[in-house]
């Protein structure tokens, strides 16, 4: 049997297009005639401080809220249409496991949610355990309730959640909160893997080292406003400094290039916030 029509549709059109996009609440404008198209395959970093936006932008995507103006296409289709939940993985900020419940029960509801068998369901939840030390030779964490695992093991919990239907959009909002350097690197070589494998990621982190080491193409909001996009390659060089020796352009860092798009002041060298 040949590939599905969503897989045709990816082989030839950007993952999303938003085009003009506008979402107004009373006396605030959230997203204000926002336009964007992620690659398809590629991994695609929505950055932005606090409150620019972003939140509400993915919502759009997902069709959690609707625009008041403008239109969203995902995977070739509008975002409204309802045959692309099982297509897209999503892993919000907010945590959301059933506490009481096993770990390995929940992700098996999570697969069920999307169509897929219990057998096929138990293979890979066993491969993701496996891949993010949530089983060893010590312990399955997968036998546990949410309840007894610790942060950073309720977010790998969740990201296996998110991906467990092999979706071919992955959206992640802050994926790095709560996990430190090795469970975040860890995460970081799956996204890696996705895109390996042909999948389109799209990620908000208020943590821009780890953008910069991982996007292939950048979006930064401020105010409800797009204020800068495209391939990370074509930002530095777009902000970089004077050349050196006439040979070398000095480029500044992803961090830095947020910082003056936004409008940031007072920011001291060396000052990171935490995802």
């Amino acid at each position: 049997m040949g590939p599905g029509p969503y897989i045709l549709r990816l082989m030839t059109q950007n993952a999303i297009e938003a085009q003009h996009v506008t979402k107004q609440y009373t006396g605030h404008v959230a997203v204000r005639d926002l336009s964007l198209a992620v690659p398809t395959g590629s991994v695609y970093a929505l950055l932005g401080p606090n409150g620019a936006g972003k939140t509400t932008t993915v919502r759009m995507v997902l069709n959690i809220i609707e625009p008041d103006t403008g239109t969203i296409n995902v995977l070739g289709r509008p975002a409204t249409d309802p045959g692309l939940s099982d297509h897209i993985g999503y892993l919000p900020e907010e945590r959301g496991l059933y506490r009481k419940m096993k770990v390995r029960d929940v992700l098996r509801f999570l697969a069920a949610l999307k169509g897929i068998s219990a057998h096929d369901a138990d293979q890979r939840i066993d491969r993701w355990l496996d891949r993010l030390s949530l089983r060893t030779d010590e312990r399955d964490w997968g036998t546990a309730r949410v309840e007894e695992l610790s942060r950073g093991m309720q977010q790998k919990a969740q990201f296996i959640g998110a991906l467990v239907h092999d979706p071919d959009l992955v959206i992640l909002d802050e994926p790095f909160s709560g996990l430190d350097p090795v469970n975040a690197q860890a995460l970081k070589d799956a996204v890696m893997d996705l895109k390996r494998r042909g999948k389109t990621v799209i990620f908000s982190t208020h943590i821009i080292e780890n953008a910069e080491a991982m996007c292939d193409a950048v979006c930064i909001i401020a105010h409800g406003e797009k204020v800068l996009d495209g391939t990370l390659a074509d930002v530095k060089d777009q902000y970089g400094g004077p050349a050196v020796a006439k040979t070398v352009m000095v480029q500044p860092s992803l961090y830095d290039i947020f910082l003056q798009r936004v409008g940031a002041t007072g920011v001291e060298p060396g000052i990171r916030g935490h995802g």
